[in-house]
């Protein structure tokens, strides 16, 4: 039986990861404050505690480690360069070198965003990064030090949706609450990314650590569309009045940091090396919705620690 540890266990990957049944793997989440009474086993912990991973990794005895924990407010990085260069670079690092020693997998979940969205086709592994803002710099480090330190780590560059603890932390679900409220709300034109829904995410990951992959994938979805289209598709799934996605470009939104207008990743590599076809944005969203008619987002809410509502 394998044993992997998931690091930000409350995060929106980490708590969907953490909630997978996944046959003869054991899940051991790690949280610092945010998450009780799980069905998985909870360790309560804060990495950034000097020698903690270490100890954790003695005591746990995990067979893989996936590390998603990190600052992932684009625009809150922009106010703490520091702290995110910390968080999203440095820690990273450190983990993977940690588990290198120990003789433990690694993977490591970075972003999309280091690419600064101006070459006109599909950006593959080899295209050369540009990052445009400080997260986007920060999980790049991240990215490149992880990989120094653990030549056998994979680093995941990802584009996810789903739902979260807080039911605020993704783009499906910042749709989903305007619409469901009657709200108008702005959708880019001029954004296209390749969204995989959280839980094809997470059954990907896990299947590229049994597979024995190693290096640097793009692990995102099938598919291509603009954010303004993904509104579009989310509302006609849910019944929603599609007219209440407005049609906005990302330069007039009044964002801090800023994004990049061209984020269709190849995933060529993956799908080859996996030997399967990565899921597409429709069943995705039909997940989603699925999901909900279920009472997921409500299971999630009932791990959430009393004082952290």
């Amino acid at each position: 039986m394998t044993r992997i540890l998931i690091t930000g266990a409350s995060g929106l990957l980490g708590l969907n990861l953490s909630l997978m049944e996944i046959g003869t793997h054991t899940i051991i989440g790690l949280d610092r404050s945010k998450l009780a009474d799980t069905p998985f086993e909870l360790i309560r912990a804060d990495l950034t505690e000097p020698g903690l991973f270490s100890r954790l990794i003695e005591t746990v005895k995990p067979d893989a480690v996936i590390h998603t924990a990190a600052n992932a407010n684009v625009d809150s990085c922009e106010s703490d360069p520091q702290g995110a260069r910390y968080l999203n670079g440095e820690l990273p690092g450190s983990l993977a070198e940690s588990a290198s020693k120990a003789g433990i997998r690694f993977v490591h979940s970075s972003t999309d965003a280091v690419f600064d969205g101006t070459k006109g086709g599909i950006y593959t592994e080899a295209d050369a990064p540009n990052p445009l803002s400080v997260y986007a710099r920060t999980k790049l480090l991240g990215e490149q030090m992880v990989l120094a330190a653990n030549p056998q780590a994979i680093v995941a560059r990802v584009n996810f949706f789903g739902w979260s603890l807080s039911g605020t932390r993704s783009l499906s679900e910042f749709f989903y609450n305007k619409l469901s409220s009657g709200e108008q709300c702005n959708g880019f034109t001029d954004v296209y990314f390749c969204p995989l829904f959280v839980g094809d995410l997470a059954e990907t990951l896990v299947r590229m650590l049994d597979k024995g992959l190693l290096g640097l994938y793009h692990v995102v979805g099938s598919e291509a569309l603009s954010k303004y289209d993904f509104g579009q598709r989310i509302a006609r799934q849910f019944g929603f009045d599609e007219g209440l996605v407005r049609p906005q470009s990302v330069e007039n939104s009044g964002l801090t940091a800023k994004r990049s207008h061209n984020l269709r990743l190849s995933i060529h590599k993956l799908s080859t090396d996996l030997g399967q076809s990565i899921p597409g944005i429709s069943t995705g969203i039909e997940q989603f919705y699925t999901q909900l008619q279920q009472g997921y987002p409500q299971k999630m809410r009932s791990y959430q620690q009393v004082g952290d509502l």
